[in-house]
């Protein structure tokens, strides 16, 4: 029975974990970056350590070979000045170190060949990493417009808009504006109406022989004479006061 309820709960966990995945694949692009650099930091350590091989047998090729140039001026040496025993014992000793250096060389060729190959696979899955990561990035670029386009379709076909939906507003709104114009109007009309014209037209007439009079005085004042306009025109038919133009 425990058996069976830990399954269970993994499976339910299991389909926590997937629904979290599936929710948020940015963060999973980051978890796998974070896992690649990782893997990279650690065959870049083996790297360098290959490296530092090539390094060492590269120091006793090279200490080697000079050891052997050394050996054979002192075999000849000795040979000219009739050290036969010393010459053998050099040339043996020189034997011996050419077959060692030998098989430093050839250590030497597969080191570097070894580590010519594995950096070429770590720049290769680099770049193939790289070229994954800017597929991925495409497809949930690609996807999340995709799904801004449904949403946008999904509540299009929900509002089901139509003009003739709002027939009815519409209405309320031409009988309300209606209403307004109506009581705008009609008060409009009242204050109109209520305007008493006659007084206005004397208020009018009497501004104009006001001023007629200051004109007058001030010529007067300048000692220039001027006509009365009931001499110099008919009076008219209408009742003014001041001069007709």
């Amino acid at each position: 029975m425990f058996a069976r309820i830990g399954r269970l709960f993994r499976g339910f966990l299991g389909l926590f974990i997937s629904g979290i995945e599936e929710a948020n694949p940015e963060a999973l692009m980051e978890a796998a970056r974070t896992e690649f650099r990782s893997k990279m930091t650690q065959y870049n350590l083996a790297l360098a350590r290959m490296a530092g091989v090539a390094e060492r047998l590269k120091g006793q090729v090279n200490a080697k070979a000079a050891r052997a140039q050394e050996l054979e001026r002192r075999i000849l040496a000795n040979h000219r000045a009739g050290n036969m025993e010393l010459a053998g014992t050099l040339a043996r000793e020189l034997q011996e170190l050419k077959a060692d250096l030998g098989t430093d060389n050839q250590e030497l060729k597969e080191t570097e060949e070894a580590y010519d190959a594995n950096l070429r696979q770590a720049k290769l899955a680099q770049r193939e990493f790289e070229d994954k990561v800017r597929r991925v990035e495409k497809q949930i670029s690609q996807v999340k417009i995709k799904e801004a386009q449904a949403e946008a379709a999904a509540a299009l076909s929900n509002v089901a808009f139509r003009v003739g939906d709002l027939g009815d507003t519409m209405k309320t709104v031409e009988e309300i504006l209606a209403k307004r114009y109506e009581t705008s109007a009609g008060k409009a009309r009242v204050a109109r109406d209520m305007v008493d014209l006659d007084a206005v037209q004397e208020k009018e007439n009497e501004r104009k022989a006001l001023e007629q009079v200051a004109l007058a005085e001030f010529l007067a004042s300048q000692g220039i004479q001027t006509t009365p306009a009931s001499e110099s025109q008919p009076p008219a038919t209408t009742k003014e006061i001041g001069p007709q133009q």
